[in-house]
């Protein structure tokens, strides 16, 4: 166990949210608003025992507004034993819009346009699906409100990000430098986490990926 890190210390953890209804089903989810399902509750407790494990303790949180960001975000806190810490609510990291796609399967996408297209409309960063956002338009307001809010906080000491799948790849594609190219292949898992440090400038300083142990939590209501 980490015994701890000096108060102030300007870390930086993403998560992001457990498992919820729409992701179980398979689903676009974009702005809809599912809750957990019983395995993202328990997700979520782990990724917050993790933390723990770490010796951190989180000075501010944000989360995005979305039900199932805000809930992840609490069960995080509540098993690190800060549940008084009362997460601010970020519009910057609401989930991509999924236009059309919002609340289809991927079969049922499927059926209506090419598979192909599907496929490019879900991973591409330039390219969106009708009536909805690309990666690069997510990632612009993600920025924003990272420099804006997230940023300034983490700062002054150990900040929480829960936000979701396409949010976190934007910040990602920022805080590991990736190009264009490269967030097209990066996968987040629900619950993936990772902990930055960052230098006096502001540049990443290190980086460590945590897993969370689901199994020490399973069960979990």
């Amino acid at each position: 166990m980490n015994p701890g890190w000096p108060a102030g210390t300007p870390n930086l953890v993403r998560v992001r949210h457990g498992e919820s209804e729409a992701n179980r089903d398979n689903r676009f989810t974009g702005w809809l608003d599912p809750p957990l399902t019983a395995r993202g509750i328990a997700e979520a407790r782990a990724a917050g025992a993790t933390l723990a494990a770490q010796g951190l303790s989180v000075r501010t949180a944000f989360a995005s507004p979305l039900l199932r960001a805000v809930a992840s975000c609490a069960l995080v806190l509540e098993a690190l034993g800060q549940a008084e810490v009362r997460p601010r609510l970020c519009e910057a990291l609401v989930e991509r819009d999924y236009g059309e796609l919002s609340g289809m399967d991927r079969d049922g996408a499927c059926e209506r346009w090419p598979p192909g297209q599907v496929e490019r409309w879900r991973r591409s960063y330039a390219e969106a699906p009708p009536g909805g956002e690309s990666l690069r338009d997510t990632a612009a307001r993600v920025m924003l409100g990272y420099v804006r809010e997230i940023l300034p906080a983490a700062m002054r000491g150990t900040t929480l990000v829960v936000a979701h799948r396409n949010s976190l790849r934007a910040l990602v594609m920022a805080l590991d430098g990736l190009s264009p190219d490269e967030v097209e292949d990066l996968e987040l898992p629900t619950c993936a986490m990772r902990l930055y440090t960052l230098a006096p400038d502001t540049a990443v300083l290190s980086q460590t990926s945590l897993e969370p142990n689901l199994h020490a939590v399973e069960g979990g209501s």
